[in-house]
């Protein structure tokens, strides 16, 4: 059984499926497998894998072509039940493992048996792959110079999004044992990252370990627009958050992330929504 699952997630993304494929095989950890699910691409993508695939037969590599699309959550649970691997990565095709990230992972893991996930700093990068900034600011040490929370950090994954999730790896008994992602929601992190963080303690590796693209047409792009499921999915997972909170610390870090997301449906004029992320703050 692989010390390591990479599931890389694609859905129209010719350009970039093979550097983000590549980006695993030249992990310096070699104990891996990766299994490659495409939700249905309408572009050159298949194509890109196949190729891919017959390059790199002599590797753990595992294909899921799915015939329609069934978004990141279903599409992720597929390759999940594919797997019993320790640790698992979602690997966005248009993002980047630098070489050190499973290896760094894996210690961190192995030296934390408690932590469900570990995660790192990041770069952001263009579509060209130029480097834009990082995601925590660093000194010339490429240390992040603001201390990120860890740990026991419930509280603060309601109030602010602070984590990089590409930069997340899971411990994948716990994964399992919640079930994977949520199949009812239109996008994975935020809701997982609540679910786990409430039992489970977080790790920072302060290096980056990972490179997101910013793509103008990306989902965290669109979350706020008209017509988008993620601010819908957004209101579900603060209505699990109700549930699971036991103290007044939580409660004002819910009261907090629900007047973010209250505005931000009121600039967008999703009044609908608003008036639902109203009535929970009201209510909580």
């Amino acid at each position: 059984m692989p010390k390591v699952a990479v599931v890389c997630l694609c859905y129209n993304h010719e350009a970039y499926v093979k550097e983000a494929l590549n980006s695993v095989v030249q992990q310096t950890f070699k104990d891996w497998e990766l299994i490659i699910v495409d939700d249905a691409s309408k572009d050159n993508s298949i194509n890109m894998i196949e190729e891919f695939i017959l390059e790199n037969s002599s590797y753990n590599i595992q294909s899921i072509f799915n015939p329609q699309n069934l978004g990141n959550c279903k599409a992720f649970n597929k390759a999940l039940a594919r797997t019993n691997a320790d640790y698992i990565i979602d690997l966005a095709a248009d993002d980047i493992l630098l070489p050190m990230r499973l290896e760094e992972g894996v210690k961190n893991m192995n030296q934390t048996p408690k932590v469900a996930i570990n995660f790192s700093n990041a770069h952001y990068i263009n579509p060209s792959g130029d480097i834009l900034r990082t995601h925590y600011v660093v000194n010339e040490s490429n240390k992040s110079i603001q201390k990120v929370p860890q740990g026991y950090i419930f509280p603060n994954i309601i109030k602010n999004y602070f984590i990089c999730s590409p930069t997340m790896m899971y411990r994948g008994s716990y994964l399992r044992e919640i079930g994977g992602y949520d199949e009812s929601l239109a996008y994975e992190d935020f809701d997982l990252k609540i679910r786990l963080s409430r039992n489970y303690p977080f790790s920072y590796i302060d290096k980056i370990l990972v490179q997101k693209r910013v793509l103008p047409d990306s989902m965290s792009v669109k979350q706020y627009r008209k017509g988008n499921k993620q601010l819908n999915s957004t209101y579900l997972i603060c209505c699990k958050i109700y549930l699971l909170i036991q103290n007044k610390e939580e409660k004002l870090a819910l009261l907090s992330r629900l007047a973010f997301e209250a505005k931000q449906a009121f600039l967008f004029n999703r009044l609908r929504l608003f008036m639902k992320f109203s009535s929970l703050w009201a209510k909580t």
